[in-house]
């Protein structure tokens, strides 16, 4: 069993970095490696029970994936979140139902269970070729957000579903529509009502705790349990047969937890525990695939118990796995160009992005694990096959071509460089609150040089930010250059260190904490690294995201752009200093340099003017600052 593991893991990480490498779909790549293996007679037979995923797996990997979604931009996509992960689930279940109950011999019921088996799109493997080809952070929120939700809506129709069936079953009689629809409204509501209920439980007793522990292992190991103590109690929640959703008071926990964070936990804890889940949802989430494929040999076996025709199951697959695809294009079609659309987006760039929505249907584990939770009998193993060529095909078909659709669309990813021009935005802001509290909470015993000190590491850490605007040049900033010669001495610091570790002299404890604080300082050094964040060479131009500041009488009066004075900063080549980026006044066309440059000359014309507004002269940049609200524009 140890060695089963430890080869699992070990094969789900050389796959994967290979196929990264390689610049393939990694579930594709090990569902395929996983199906191969099946065959081969001397790697044990894995079976994927419904309980391992559906207890084991499913509530550490929605729980990671919730603490990191933003609540707020869940909820300013709720409308198209809804209608993908509830109303689309239940209208595939229904029509795969439809599709399934007029081919195969079976109760509408169970068919219905079975469309919502198949119905459910794993955000997986859609969202980690999104993040690769460089789709809009919206795309990305609302395919995230569905995968949160559709999980759950799935799960509590398959159950009413098989519910109503055995229950007809039992009774040895078919029951009627408003009998059917009145039951399975029941079972819905208990289920969402549950859930939410219990989530909210969960997330206001762990927020409780948290807030009380100050010691980082112990706030992590705490949290390794929150999806456990909100899925556990949900499940066994209930009112007669009907039980709530532990899936949603698993997602609402992660969800609530996540946007509270900053406020109950310390900085050490957020970052171990952002540590922590990353790697448990790469190590899970990937394992999921593998283990999918190792189902092949024993699924494809299991159908020499079925009595259909062979044409017979081919067909019935054929057309399942084209029916989950066309019914969620049709859908995002009929409904999403009103719900994905953007006030200043053009009808191209809305009907590319439902169209990239629309065919990131791809299905997982979810899927294959749910069909297992039918009953025994002989239509099962055909049920079960349809299941896997679901999520094989749909990986294949909309997986291989996801990238394709999504360069054709035209659409494009997050700019590094205006998330950057955000980024120094709010650092603008918040310097501004930090100095004026260090100017309210100065001691007669607080030194000028101390003072000086940290004012001086404050403005550092911002006029790193606007350095990485700009058209890259053939200098490095002053922030790179901080960078690059600190990490070198850092790394000289750490040898020695080491050295004096190895001679034995100093306790051990004292050298761990040496060593931990070389790290810390490492990694803020790396946290807005040009080269670490892939920011790349780009000719699109650098504007001011929409809404991101507001705006100001300043900005709404100011022109867009003025004549400039010159090409470059006067002032620089008059003093003999060089500037890192330029800015033009937008009242009387000076050009000077920034913040980040020894002369600070943009911002020196400001004080001596007072002309208000100015705009980066930076090739391929158009934003502009008002100097006395602070503000984007």
């Amino acid at each position: 069993m140890a060695i089963g593991l430890v080869t699992l893991v070990g094969v789900v990480i050389a796959v994967t970095a290979g196929a990264e490498r390689l610049r393939l779909s990694p579930p594709l790549v090990l569902m395929l490696v996983g199906a191969i293996g099946s065959f081969v007679p001397f790697i044990p037979d894995i079976e994927l029970t419904p309980e391992i995923v559906l207890i084991g797996l499913l509530p550490p990997l929605l729980y990671s994936a919730a603490i990191r979604i933003s609540v707020i931009d869940f909820r300013a996509n709720k409308a198209s979140i809804g209608f993908l992960s509830v109303l689309l689930v239940l209208i595939t279940a229904f029509g795969i139902g439809l599709i399934t109950w007029l081919i195969l011999p079976i109760p509408f019921a169970l068919a219905v269970a079975f469309g919502a088996v198949v119905a459910p799109p794993d955000a997986v493997a859609a969202t980690s070729i999104a993040r690769r080809v460089g789709l809009p952070r919206r795309v990305v929120t609302i395919l995230e957000g569905e995968s949160l939700v559709n999980d759950a809506t799935a799960i509590t129709a398959l159950r009413v579903s098989l519910f109503i069936a055995t229950t007809a079953a039992g009774a040895g009689r078919t029951p009627g529509g408003l009998e059917t629809a009145g039951t399975a409204l029941l079972g819905l509501v208990i289920a969402a009502g549950g859930g939410v209920l219990v989530g909210l439980v969960v997330a206001w007793v762990a927020a409780l705790i948290r807030r009380r522990i100050h010691k980082t292992r112990f706030d992590t190991a705490f949290s390794l349990l929150v999806p456990f103590l909100a899925y556990l109690p949900a499940e066994e929640l209930g009112w007669g047969d009907y039980h709530a959703s532990g899936v949603v008071a698993v997602v609402l926990a992660g969800l609530i937890l996540g946007h509270k964070a900053p406020v109950i936990q310390t900085a050490r804890s957020r970052i171990s525990e952002r540590t922590n889940w990353n790697t448990i949802q790469f190590v899970l989430e990937n394992s999921v695939f593998l283990l999918i494929g190792l189902q092949v040999r024993r699924i494809v076996a299991d159908l020499q118990r079925t009595d259909l025709a062979l044409g017979t199951i081919v067909g019935f697959c054929a057309a399942v796995l084209v029916g989950v695809i066309v019914l969620r294009l049709l859908w995002v079609g009929i409904a999403g160009f009103y719900l994905f659309r953007a006030p200043s987006g053009s009808i191209s760039h809305q009907w590319a992005k439902t169209s990239v929505i629309g065919w990131a249907g791809m299905r997982g584990v979810v899927t294959l694990a749910a069909a297992f939770v039918l009953p025994d009998s002989e239509i099962r193993p055909v049920l079960v096959f349809a299941a896997l060529v679901v999520t094989v095909g749909t990986l294949l078909i909309q997986g291989l071509s996801l990238p394709w659709v999504a360069r054709r669309s035209g659409l494009r990813g997050p700019d590094a460089r205006e998330d950057a021009l955000q980024a120094a935005s709010v650092l603008q802001s918040s310097t501004a609150v930090a100095l004026q509290t260090l100017d309210d909470i100065r001691q007669p015993h607080d030194t000028d040089e101390t003072l000086a000190a940290l004012r001086r590491r404050i403005d550092t850490r911002t006029n790193s930010i606007w350095e990485r605007l700009g058209a890259p040049g053939t200098f490095e900033t002053p922030a790179e250059a901080y960078r690059r010669l600190r990490l070198a001495t850092l790394e000289a610091e750490r040898g020695e260190v080491l050295r004096i570790r190895s001679a034995g002299t100093i306790e051990s404890d004292v050298i761990a904490q040496v060593l931990a604080s070389l790290d810390q300082e490492e990694s803020m050094l790396m946290a807005f690294n040009r080269e670490a964040d892939g920011v790349r060479d780009t000719e699109l131009a650098v504007r001011t995201p929409a809404g991101a500041d507001g705006s100001c009488e300043h900005l709404d009066e100011a022109p867009t752009v003025v004549r400039p004075l010159s090409r470059d900063c006067e002032d620089c080549i008059r003093e003999g200093t060089r500037p890192v980026h330029l800015r033009l006044c937008l009242t009387c066309g000076n050009v000077g340099c920034c913040d980040s440059s020894v002369g600070k000359h943009a911002t020196r014309h400001f004080h001596d003017s007072r002309h208000p507004v100015m705009r980066s002269f930076e090739q391929g940049e158009s934003w502009r600052w008002c100097y006395v609200d602070e503000r984007l524009g």
